[in-house]
């Protein structure tokens, strides 16, 4: 491995330098969908801790294609 190989090893470790990543990344805006959440906790009278509230807060749709509102 060359010296520059290295280098260039060294900045993608360190975070400096992100070759891997897409130029264009959707970014989104985790103050709409707390409040978009929260909201429908209030409205649906979920209480902490219980499945329907870790269900609501920590499913990723994204993901896993599960539904965070409601049943499927």
């Amino acid at each position: 491995m060359t010296f520059e190989q290295q280098l260039e090893e060294l900045r993608v470790l360190s975070g400096i330098y992100t070759p891997y990543q897409p130029a264009e990344t959707q970014q989104e805006n985790i103050s709409y969908t707390g409040t978009e959440k929260s909201k429908y906790q209030k409205k649906h009278d979920i209480e902490p801790g219980t499945k329907e509230w870790f269900k609501l807060w920590f499913a990723r749709p994204k993901l896993t294609g599960e539904n965070p509102y409601g049943k499927e």
